[in-house]
């Protein structure tokens, strides 16, 4: 019998309350196919099936602060980054990974919730493409 290792995946993204999105459906998606979900919270929303009424940002410090925590202590076998919410954090979060290059990454930014509302501050597009887009593999 040939013994399987659980993959370890990190899923850096928003928290959304009603578990339809966000870290909560990607760590429900990790359970699925047997992995073992890690979750690094971007911003806070305030959200539900029929909308978005609020988006806190976290502070890019503590995002990169949460990741660098996650890395010290478990073998991360791949990436998952969503919502990313503004330039700072995308920033904080492509510092963070550059040190694992070697990890795959997915990058699936969240910039229009399914009701329309922005998730994405306009400025942080560019910041997406020019610091995080080279890391997804």
């Amino acid at each position: 019998m040939r013994l399987s290792t659980i993959r370890n995946v990190l899923t850096i993204a928003g928290s959304d309350p009603s578990g339809g999105a966000g870290i909560q459906a990607d760590l429900k998606a990790f359970s699925a196919r047997g992995c073992y979900g890690m979750a690094v919270l971007t911003a806070l929303t305030a959200q539900n099936t029929t909308g978005v009424s609020a988006v806190v940002p976290l502070d890019p410090g503590f995002v990169a602060e949460q990741i660098r925590m996650v890395f010290a202590d478990v073998r991360v076998d791949a990436v998952k980054i969503g919502m990313i919410a503004n330039a700072g954090i995308a920033s904080a979060v492509a510092e963070a990974l550059k040190p694992y290059r070697d990890i795959p990454v997915v990058l699936d930014p969240v910039m229009i919730a399914k009701g329309g509302a922005s998730l994405l501050d306009p400025d942080a597009v560019e910041a997406l493409t020019s610091n995080l887009l080279p890391l997804a593999t």
